[in-house]
């Protein structure tokens, strides 16, 4: 009962002109900023960071411009769905999955369908997550603090596990996508030796690895443009949208089909979100690989499957706000935007840790409080706003390819200021056209490059640990059962490829 009472006077306080006001241009500024390609969460909080002193100054208080930033850090994660969905190319890398299925949607005239169930899941995820942030916040931040390298390396390989069948029947060019990304991830310096590594004819440029949005922004920007001007040759092409106020209404009520995405990616995104170092991509991944596997219709996934939107929806915005759960009970960031955010509040001189539920009410209730209120603007402001992001949709393709190209282009130099990573997301995205034509999956490779990252440290962290021995990862009490399940999820495609092969010559015989 304290909580609730304290859960509604931190409401209150968050209601008041100023901070509710705060909220609003938050999401509104978050929105636009997750929808630019390149941009994304970190990159909105960051710019954004030196604004908020003076919000402090003005309101003599460290609330109102936190309150600032977590209302920014919503509306990125709604924006990120807008260019996934309307352009096929990835706001940030929370918004990867949602390309996969949003993107088809809107090519088959259904983006209000594909822009509202975004919208209605994100606004589940975030709701669900802030409810669970609230009751169990002490609990969940203890657990979060058991899981160490063999914990967070199990983690990763169960989500290579869920994406496996994400290129389709065809397991080996699935695992050879997955490999290639893993390869590509590697490229740069050793963390820990610091030796350079697959630095390719000596080119400085490498040494600071392939980023994540080079190949995205290349795989679903450029790759995806030069593949429709390709298939729709001779073609003056547009997508056929349209929108009213009845097809929003009606794709609203369409929403409970998407229960099920919906459900996994909230449940499964906070908590993958609660782990230090994991964050909303990995989560939304997985959720999206869940999701898929667990579908009666997976064939349907990378399609056009609504589900195929909610789950990695729901993940990222109940990540966002599971991420910010370590970083305020233990001090530990959960997400590279959590670590913006922490280093603000310790410049507002606030402490962050186990004692700030208790020592720090006045921050800590108002704070989640806003969080109820953010998401509630966020998911008004991005319905009332889907007829502007369908306009882009009813461009002839010949305006919108250009358009693409300048938002890739853009987008790339001004997510790392360096015409290296431009002209490589350039020839990332001519890679990727040619291996659709040759029929591999580049999905797989790109979601490998995401998590490939964070699985090698934590892996040979773990080796050290243990002196080389793998047995860590079936015998600590934890990490234990996530690698076993992880390794029945492998074999299962593996398992069903055999069966189909030993049954195919006796089909052969009877026939």
């Amino acid at each position: 009962m304290d909580i609730l009472a304290a859960l509604i006077d931190g409401i209150v306080i968050a209601m008041q002109p100023t901070n509710l006001g705060l909220a609003i241009l938050g999401v509104v500024v978050g929105l636009f900023v997750g929808a630019m390609p390149g941009l994304g969460s970190v990159n909105g909080v960051a710019i954004l960071l030196p604004f908020t002193f003076v919000i402090q100054e003005v309101t003599g208080t460290a609330t109102s411009p936190m309150i600032f930033l977590a209302a920014i850090y919503y509306g990125a994660m709604y924006g990120g769905a807008i260019s996934s969905i309307t352009l096929g190319i990835p706001g940030a890398s929370t918004a990867v999955a949602t390309t996969f299925d949003g993107r088809p949607l809107a090519l088959d005239g259904r983006a209000d369908r594909a822009l509202v169930t975004a919208a209605l899941a994100s606004f589940a995820g975030g709701t669900i997550s802030t409810i669970l942030f609230t009751a169990f916040a002490p609990p969940l931040a203890s657990v979060a603090l058991d899981f160490g390298d063999p914990e967070i390396f199990a983690l990763m390989l169960l989500a290579f596990a869920t994406f496996v069948g994400l290129g389709g029947d065809d397991i080996p060019k699935t695992l050879f996508s997955i490999c290639f990304g893993l390869v590509l991830a590697t490229v740069g310096f050793d963390i820990i030796s610091g030796e350079p590594r697959l630095i390719f004819f000596d080119i400085t440029g490498f040494s600071n690895g392939i980023r994540f949005l080079v190949l995205a922004i290349g795989v679903y920007g450029i790759g995806e443009m030069i593949w429709t001007i390709n298939s729709s040759r001779y073609k003056n092409t547009m997508t056929d949208v349209k929108i009213n106020a009845g097809r929003v209404i009606a794709s609203i009520r369409k929403f409970s089909d998407a229960w099920r995405g919906t459900a996994i990616g909230s449940l499964l995104g906070f908590f993958v979100g609660i782990l230090p170092a994991a964050g909303a991509t990995p989560g939304s991944l997985m959720a999206y690989g869940v999701a898929k596997m667990t579908s009666r219709t997976p064939e349907k996934y990378g399609k056009g499957s609504v589900d195929g939107v909610a789950a990695p929806e729901a993940a990222n915005n109940s990540a966002s706000t599971g991420s910010m759960l370590p970083m305020m009970t233990l001090g530990i960031p959960g997400s590279p935007t959590t670590a913006v955010l922490l280093a603000g509040m310790v410049i507002w001189g606030l402490q962050p840790g186990p004692l700030m539920f208790t020592d720090q009410p006045e921050f800590v209730w108002p704070l989640i409080g806003s969080f109820y209120i953010s998401n509630v603007i966020a998911v008004l402001v991005n319905l009332a706003f889907i007829p502007l992001f369908l306009w882009m949709l009813r461009m002839p393709f010949t305006i919108l390819a250009p358009l693409i190209f300048v938002l890739s282009l853009v987008g790339t130099y001004a997510a790392y200021q360096n015409l290296f990573d431009v002209w490589l997301m350039v020839l990332v995205g001519v890679g990727a056209f040619f291996l659709r034509i040759l029929d591999y999956p580049v999905a797989p490779a790109v979601l490998a490059i995401v998590l490939g990252p964070i699985a090698e440290p934590k892996l040979r962290q773990s080796l050290l640990l243990s002196d080389g021995d793998f047995s860590i990862f079936i015998t600590r009490p934890i990490a234990g059962p996530i690698t076993i399940i992880a390794i029945i999820l492998i074999l299962l495609p593996l398992i069903k490829l055999i069966r189909d092969r030993l049954r195919q010559p006796k089909s052969s015989e009877s026939a």
